[in-house]
């Protein structure tokens, strides 16, 4: 009678080995699947006037070290405040309400006045925020908060909150 090996199957391209690195074992955080009901959202994360984070994928709640993601919410005929997200991208997907996203953008000519670009979306569409690309949230709507889901490529919700919108330029953070 054969005994079956014990030792696990060697590592490969599609396969690596997840039972340690360079820095040891790797945390339990990191070997499972994370579950965050929609009821369990924490709100204790980076906020702006105007609106309210609620993080579900974050270092601290699933041990995740390269993104965080997330729910925000507007409240009807609300403006955030004006901000950026550091070195982070931002990805957004509208779930419900209409929200519109405000951000400057170079003038045509050398001396114009900046000109303010508002995104107006409903649900289903996507937006994407650069690194460092002030900008703010707003909801028209006199009625219905505007929610959407969030990712960031950072492992925390980065937000930097500003006096004013500014124009980015290439080389500008």
């Amino acid at each position: 009678m054969t005994s079956q090996s014990s030792s696990p199957t060697p590592p490969d391209g599609f396969h690596p080995d997840l039972t340690g690195g360079p820095s040891g074992p790797l945390p339990e955080a990191r070997t499972r699947v994370h579950h965050v009901r929609a009821d369990d959202l924490d709100g204790g994360t980076a906020q702006t006037d105007g609106m309210r984070r609620f993080a579900a994928i974050s270092g601290a709640r699933v041990g995740s070290e390269r993104m965080w993601m997330g729910q925000t919410t507007v409240a009807p005929a609300t403006a955030s405040a004006d901000h950026h997200h550091g070195d982070s991208e931002t990805a957004i997907y509208v779930v419900s309400g209409h929200p519109e996203f405000v951000f400057l953008a170079d003038p045509a000519g050398v001396g114009a006045e900046s000109e303010e670009v508002r995104l107006r979306t409903g649900p289903g569409d996507y937006i994407f925020v650069p690194p460092f690309v002030p900008h703010r949230e707003e909801n028209p709507d006199p009625d219905d908060e505007a929610v959407v889901v969030i990712a960031r490529s950072t492992q925390e919700a980065v937000v930097v909150n500003l006096p004013s919108l500014y124009v980015l330029r290439s080389g500008q953070e």
